[in-house]
């Protein structure tokens, strides 16, 4: 199966070509068709299936013909990143069709979107800064044909249903919508009923997390969380790494101690102004950085293929973000890692998330880990097995030696298996 049994026009074959792409993904195989036929599409996927595609791909089509130069579709997308991501998508998939996208987002200045609204085929919006230049009459979507509204639970998640409903009011009835989500909350159907007329469900694996991602459990106290997560750096193979925290201040913190400890750390947290979060996501994406630390809503909308470990510091508050954190890696046919740091008190979750993956997670223990150092011994922001210049690690080869074992909580007991991975200089992992 090929893209070709689309029968999209020569400008749009050329993007798909010149991008890669061969075989269509489930999601895209099951939704093109559907939105090629004019029909509204419920798309249940979760992050790393191939949705943009899905859509961008159709988009692109329909307004290869008809006028241009007036904003004929629109895709509402919860963060900043992912408006970029999908802007990038529509760009590089589109370059032959002479199609004009515009990005508008806040925490920049309005002039430049304003300005590209004008002569804007597409337009990729975060929810607010649309509403304001909407309500300043500069943007018009009276010609709207098109309407996706991409990540649909992170919009709900971050508050964003009555601007999404307040932008659906004010655009024409007669359209087309695609609406996707990797989980259906309650609000969200309520929304699906509300914006989608008699719409074509399509589901890839929407509940669960990707099989290609082997998980893990560390339980630990809390005071040793630090180190443990320096002590799982160590190993060999962890190329590029994504720390999941579940606070900003947290996510802030622990990149320091990563940049103390000799790590090429960022982090993208909240309070980051646009230009810092562009430079950690494009350091991250580049290889500048190996470790990136974030906290769910900031880390919406990354896209980097060769993320080879997730570790979450913090436990989740949810299995579905559990399976959106772990979504990250073991994408685009590579396999992945997902490490879960747990105390105690988490275990009610760590059940909750096992009954959605349908198994029990292993539970591992690190050789020469010291489980029960008191906090009074904590050196803050330091560790000695830091991955300094002065202290190489002798390769070893393969993934870290670590063993699982029975169910353990918050530490104590006989530590299994161990090893030291492959040699880091300047702080930075050397990339195969």
């Amino acid at each position: 199966m090929s893209f070709d049994q689309f029968h999209f026009n020569p400008q749009i074959r050329a993007g798909i070509q010149a991008l890669g792409f061969t075989t269509p993904t489930p999601i895209q195989q099951q939704a093109i068709p559907k939105v090629l036929e004019g029909r509204d599409v419920l798309g249940l996927a979760q992050t790393g299936t191939g949705k943009t595609a899905a859509f961008v791909l159709p988009i692109l089509q329909r307004l290869s013909t008809g006028p241009r130069g007036r904003v004929r579709a629109l895709i509402v997308a919860p963060t900043r990143e992912l408006a970029e991501q999908i802007s990038v998508a529509i760009a590089n998939m589109g370059r032959q069709t002479g199609l004009h996208g515009m990005t508008v987002y806040g925490g920049v200045s309005a002039h430049h979107q304003i300005l590209g609204l004008k002569k804007a085929d597409i337009v990729v919006a975060c929810p607010g800064r649309l509403l304001d230049l909407m309500q300043q009459r500069h943007a018009d979507l009276s010609q709207l044909e098109m309407l996706v509204l991409d990540e649909a639970d992170q919009m709900f998640d971050m508050g964003f249903l009555p601007s999404i409903r307040r932008i659906i009011r004010a655009i024409p009835q007669k359209r087309q919508t695609l609406l996707f989500s990797a989980t259906m909350p309650d609000d969200i159907r309520h929304l699906a009923r509300e914006c989608l007329k008699d719409p074509v469900t399509v589901s890839v694996g929407h509940a669960e997390p990707l099989t290609s991602v082997s998980h893990s459990l560390y339980p630990v106290k809390e005071h040793r969380k630090t180190a443990m997560l320096l002590e799982l750096l160590k190993p060999t193979a962890m190329e590029t790494v994504l720390v999941f925290t579940r606070t900003k201040h947290r996510a802030k913190k622990l990149d320091k101690v990563l940049v103390n400890a000799g790590y090429a750390a960022a982090s993208l947290q909240g309070n980051l102004s646009q230009n810092k979060r562009k430079a950690a996501l494009d350091g991250f994406r580049s290889g500048k950085f190996n470790v990136l630390v974030a906290t769910d809503i900031a880390a919406r909308g990354i896209d980097v293929s060769e993320i080879s470990h997730v570790i979450n510091y913090d436990i989740p508050d949810t299995p579905e973000a559990y399976t959106h954190r772990i979504g990250r890696t073991g994408r685009a046919a590579k396999t992945g890692d997902a490490f879960t740091l747990i105390t105690g008190e988490d275990e009610s979750m760590v059940r909750t998330i096992e009954r959605r993956l349908g198994k029990t997670i292993e539970r591992r223990r690190l050789e020469g880990f010291d489980y029960d150092k008191a906090p009074e011994q904590q050196q803050h922001g330091q560790h000695k097995g830091a991955p300094h210049a002065q202290r190489q690690h002798q390769q070893h080869g393969g993934r870290p030696q670590h063993q699982g074992g029975g169910q353990q909580h918050g530490g104590g007991g006989q530590h299994h298996g161990g090893g030291h991975g492959q040699q880091r200089h300047g702080g930075r992992r050397r990339r195969r």
